[in-house]
């Protein structure tokens, strides 16, 4: 993925930098080719890592479920949160940004752990799991080849989907009242199209420079998987429901 023809060089390179127009412009001016592909290779590994973490936090987490339905889980969703701004303060400190990074992808994979078992006490819970998880993968992996690969320009939708963010975590907290499944349905249908549109428009500003380190970068690709898998198990499993 990281190795794509955005970044070889081309007939229009630049006799000045030794790169193409194309690539001046995905690039930016602060990073050569290689410290790119560097870039996005060390994403890419942190992301895989993050991924593994957050495996590990549901297994656990799926084994302690009744003390993190009760009085752990709140906890945990405070620690999620701390840690978020914690990458955020250590993202230029080796060794201490990895631990934190890993700490909250572990985290975040216990939090998970309610939503997963409430579907894998269903019959067909496995197989929705199972299922939600191949579509982000898909999903997270064509949308970053479209975005390393696309001539056109989507850094400029933050605002849009920032909006939109906001709409649909104000309709959840409604729905928490409302218990509603069509409404919810709704807004997992609008999630899933958001957190797409999310790794679009964070794939592009990792290449074009925009994000400074790869922890910072790994996290905002993680969370955009996570959000997508979470919409989409939803839809999977209200569209499975008789309810």
């Amino acid at each position: 993925m990281y190795n794509r023809n955005y970044l070889q060089n081309s007939s229009d390179t630049n006799s000045s930098t030794g790169f193409s127009n194309y690539e001046q412009e995905f690039v930016g001016v602060s990073r050569t080719k290689e410290e790119t592909l560097a870039f996005l290779k060390a994403t890419y590994q942190l992301f895989a890592g993050s991924l593994m973490g957050a495996a590990a936090g549901a297994y656990i987490g799926l084994g302690i479920l009744p003390y993190i339905i009760g009085a752990m889980f709140w906890v945990l969703v405070i620690v999620e949160f701390g840690l978020i701004f914690a990458i955020r303060a250590t993202a230029k400190k080796p060794g201490i940004n990895l631990m934190v990074l890993f700490a909250f992808t572990f985290v975040s994979g216990m939090t998970l752990a309610p939503t997963l078992a409430m579907f894998l006490k269903t019959a067909a819970g496995a197989s929705i799991v199972a299922n939600a998880f191949v579509l982000t993968s898909v999903a997270f992996g064509g949308i970053s080849m479209f975005a390393l690969t696309t001539t056109k320009d989507y850094t400029g939708m933050g605002k849009m989907l920032f909006i939109t963010l906001i709409v649909i975590v104000v309709a959840s907290l409604i729905n928490m009242f409302t218990h509603s499944p069509m409404f919810q349905l709704v807004i997992s249908s609008i999630s899933a199209i958001l957190f797409s549109a999310f790794i679009l428009y964070d794939t592009q500003n990792i290449v074009k420079g925009n994000i400074e380190t790869p922890v910072e970068a790994c996290l905002m690709l993680y969370l955009d998987f996570l959000n997508l898998f979470i919409s989409l198990l939803q839809i999977l499993g209200l569209t499975s429901s008789d309810d």
